[in-house]
């Protein structure tokens, strides 16, 4: 059994070593490489047409900066490193980014534009799929192309994965799933709940059995997708290998960053009477209580896979950046995040200092 499956309260061997060879790997090449990849990004977005477009594009490129970093550390999961990957992961994140941004910007249209907005999501990994026109309900229209770029540059990304055939069915689940996203900006708080509970009965009834906001909130991570882009890297993955990684992934790691997300966000939503799946339970103490279940859980289904200490970084990374958060150290919540931080694992609890202090040394937003 790999050492991830077993609760402990040190770093087994082959976990020390994943963080390791990880932390090498990304300051050798992976960082500088998404770095490029945003930069690149950047360029064009600041020659969008539309001038709200753009200010999305480039906010959404700015503000979310930590997200690309993070879609970039799958890479470290791969024993050979791959810049298709590589580019994929990061080209897909900046483009989930932008989609949430314009969605939150047209929020007052309705859910039809979150809806159209959001098949990029799905036509960025299907490569036989047409394109569809993205911004047909939007109320600005003129991106200059920018959104179907993105979307063809996963798709050329993808055919480049020697695994994509086989794992396409679970990716393109994973990212139909993740469309939920394009609705949780519904302005009407009882239209929204309504919407994404009949959303929940109507497409996740793989859940697991859990309750409907928790079923739609781990779809609309989408961190199933970039793991199933990583498991594609691998040549002649078998399709069993795929199907483990999307069971740990959704719900239960997915589950843990969109919950983890909104805690962090959970007093600024209140403030601006903003959309909180953490809200849905009611407390903040019974939500810490099942977010900690929902970790535990997590780090047994990643204890399971193939490359079971790699995959127990990227869980640990995510969940000590969330949880280094100036809004989650506080004394107001400082004693119920160091309990999720325990809860993510031994890992967790080494990086948590350490992602806290880079933090703050390099004056990062709570992003």
């Amino acid at each position: 059994m790999p050492c991830g499956a077993i609760a402990t309260f040190a770093l087994c061997g082959g976990q020390a070593w994943a963080l390791t060879s990880a932390v090498a790997r990304e300051l050798r090449w992976g960082l500088p490489a998404v770095l490029r990849e945003v930069s690149q990004w950047r360029g064009r977005a600041e020659s969008i047409p539309d001038a709200t477009i753009r200010r999305d594009a480039i906010e959404a490129l700015e503000g979310k900066r930590l997200n690309a970093d993070g879609a970039g550390l799958f890479w470290t999961v791969t024993k050979r490193r791959s810049s298709s990957l590589l580019r994929l992961l990061v080209t897909f994140e900046i483009m989930a980014d932008f989609l949430d941004s314009m969605v939150e910007r047209g929020a007052h249209i309705g859910v039809v534009n979150g809806q159209q907005l959001h098949l990029a999501m799905v036509e960025a990994v299907d490569i036989s799929r047409p394109l569809s026109s993205y911004l047909r309900y939007h109320p600005w229209q003129d991106d200059g192309g920018y959104l179907q770029e993105l979307v063809k540059a996963c798709r050329r990304s993808c055919v480049l994965l020697p695994s994509y055939s086989s794992v396409r069915p679970l990716l393109v689940r994973a990212a139909e799933l993740a469309q939920v996203q394009g609705l949780t900006h519904e302005l009407d708080r009882l239209l929204r709940e309504l919407i994404l509970r009949d959303w929940a009965k109507r497409h996740a009834y793989d859940a697991c059995g859990l309750d409907w906001h928790e079923s739609s909130g781990a779809a609309s991570a989408w961190l199933t997708v970039l793991a199933l882009m990583t498991a594609a890297a691998e040549p002649s993955l078998p399709i069993e290998r795929a199907v483990d990684v999307y069971l740990a992934y959704f719900p239960w790691v997915s589950l843990s960053a969109t919950m983890l997300d909104s805690y962090g966000d959970l007093r600024e939503d209140r403030d601006r009477s903003g959309h909180s799946y953490i809200a849905y339970y009611g407390s903040v103490e019974f939500a810490a209580s099942r977010i900690e279940d929902v970790l535990r859980r997590a780090v047994i289904e990643i204890g399971l896979l193939e490359n079971a200490a790699n995959h127990a970084v990227i869980l640990a990374a995510m969940v000590a950046m969330y949880l280094s958060k100036d809004s989650v150290v506080g004394s107001e919540m400082g004693a119920t995040s160091n309990g999720l931080l325990q809860a993510g694992g031994p890992l967790a609890m080494v990086l948590g200092p350490v992602l806290r202090g880079w933090r703050s040394v390099n004056m990062l937003t709570d992003a």
